[in-house]
């Protein structure tokens, strides 16, 4: 069976479909099959220079940056119903590309994206220039003369050429945060996805085409690391919006470092969800066992690090260990399957070194820690459980992007938190506790970008700021100055009278 959009072999670059001047091809593969969808083209240094040439002539010289956010309203809009005309197709991908599980699909992959567009649609409709006090000041010219009168007006216009570089776990999600909000506030763009998923990227010209988006607004190179190094250092180019691990991100910072260019990054995770003892345990237990089986665990925002109280550390281990007994893992592609493989054999290997390093640092193997005897074919690894972790052990401290958790024992709130922050990382966490008002003077002591309190809203939803403490990030995505972080701001002053 052909895969939707599969059939794309050249990159998209100034409105057109071009051929790559490099010969390989990268071979895409779906992860639940180990089969080869597709020879996905490769970029190099000669297609990075013609899409940055392009976004930089689209901005500087075509209409797209000088629209009004309502004129460029109602392209996006267009751009939104050839996504809804085509989701089957982009479903399809993203469960034989990226390894998505229905649940996963439908939810942040597919759902999650369009949420982020009409968000970005919906607060590019409603910015509106800000409008200082009247101030009366004496002339400083002339003293005897009349005093002067004036105002100003804060208005936002696009920053410029913006890269967006993205990862393979949520890549169509990932790239619709980066090309709507750069879109609607008027810049252009240049998109590099990971070699694993193309796809789901290099599908955004075809739309991009039904859209009638201008020419050069949007441009969608692969590659390697040359290409991306060209990419963030071009003085042509304005802002880096990155999202990957903490290692690239720094490289990333300091190759902008030089050109002084705005640099949001998006990086890794090693979450704590702290379990007070009043909280209710089994609600906990199927939180911890949602998050590190979610995607295989490949998310940076999920709950990773288990901080349990020792009187219900027990229990909260009993009741995953039970769960994970009807939790059922093989092809995405079957509806009933709520895990799905992890991208390569090199990240399944990866989690299987830090399954060694837990057992060489003396945590206690609860459940998993192997490759599944029932799928042959596939990177699957089994879902995998520790308790009695040391908190600054490896597995502990890495973000290992597979299907681990860890659990650690605690006695007082202080201690809970002393864990939870003694990490490099600080993008999610929680506190579940019965005592909601202890749950939120806990969950301001956490430092990290984001906290769940019970719960939270078991989802990422756009209306909330996401990005993280220290080695998580710099930066913001969503929330109510999403698409400002695409603008610059200029105050224009003037007299009234």
């Amino acid at each position: 069976m052909t895969i939707p959009y599969t059939h794309i072999d050249k990159l998209f670059i100034d409105g057109a479909w071009v051929a790559s001047g490099e010969p390989a091809r990268d071979p895409v593969i779906n992860p639940a099959t180990e089969e080869v969808i597709g020879q996905a083209p490769i970029g190099g240094r000669a297609e990075a220079e013609a899409a940055i040439a392009a976004a930089r002539h689209s901005f500087d010289h075509g209409p797209w940056s000088q629209m009004s956010m309502k004129q460029r309203a109602q392209v996006m809009y267009r751009f939104r119903d050839a996504l809804v005309e085509n989701s089957d197709r982009i479903k399809a991908l993203l469960t034989a590309e990226a390894g998505a599980t229905f649940g996963i699909m439908n939810g942040p992959q597919f759902g999650g994206a369009m949420r982020a567009l009409d968000f970005a649609i919906e607060q590019g409709l409603g910015m509106k220039p800000e409008m200082t006090p009247v101030e009366i000041n004496r002339n400083p010219y002339d003293p005897r003369g009349h005093d002067m009168i004036g105002a100003a007006s804060v208005e936002r216009e696009p920053y410029g050429v913006v890269v967006g570089i993205t990862a393979y776990n949520y890549p169509f999600f990932l790239s619709m945060g980066k090309i709507a909000p750069a879109l609607m506030a008027g810049n252009s763009i240049v998109v590099k996805p990971s070699p694993f998923t193309p796809y789901s990227t290099l599908l955004f010209g075809e739309i991009a085409e039904a859209a009638g988006l201008p020419r050069g607004v949007l441009n969608i190179v692969t590659g390697g690391a040359d290409v991306g190094a060209m990419l963030t250092s071009d003085p042509r180019v304005d802002l880096i919006s990155f999202t990957g691990s903490d290692a690239v991100g720094a490289i990333i910072m300091a190759q902008a470092a030089p050109t002084l260019k705005k640099v949001h990054l998006e990086l890794g995770g090693k979450s704590a969800l702290i379990v007070r003892p009043d909280a209710d345990v089994q609600a906990s237990a199927m939180l911890a066992l949602m998050c590190f089986t979610m995607h295989s665990g490949q998310g940076c925002a999920l709950l990773t690090r288990y901080i349990v109280h020792n009187s219900v550390r027990a229990a909260f281990v009993a009741t995953i260990k039970g769960a994970l007994a009807h939790w059922k893992q093989g092809d995405p592609a079957d509806p009933s399957v709520l895990m799905g493989p992890m991208i390569r054999a090199a990240a399944r290997d990866k989690t299987e070194r830090y399954v060694q390093l837990g057992l060489d640092s003396g945590a206690r193997l609860v459940a998993g820690g192997k490759r599944p005897a029932h799928l042959q074919r596939g990177y699957f690894f089994e879902p995998t459980l520790f308790d009695d972790v040391d908190n600054r052990s490896a597995l502990a401290q890495d973000e290992i992007f597979g299907p681990v958790g860890c659990v650690i024992g605690y006695d007082t709130d202080d201690e809970a938190i002393a864990l939870a922050n003694d990490s490099p990382l600080g993008l999610y966490g929680a506190v579940n506790s019965a005592d909601k008002a202890q749950a939120y003077r806990m969950a301001r002591r956490l430092r990290t970008g984001n906290v769940w309190i019970n719960g939270g809203l078991n989802d990422l939803t756009v209306e909330v700021p996401f990005g993280g403490y220290k080695r998580s990030g710099v930066g913001r995505e969503f929330g109510s100055r999403w698409l400002a972080e695409y603008m610059q701001e200029k105050a224009i002053v003037y007299p009234i009278g």
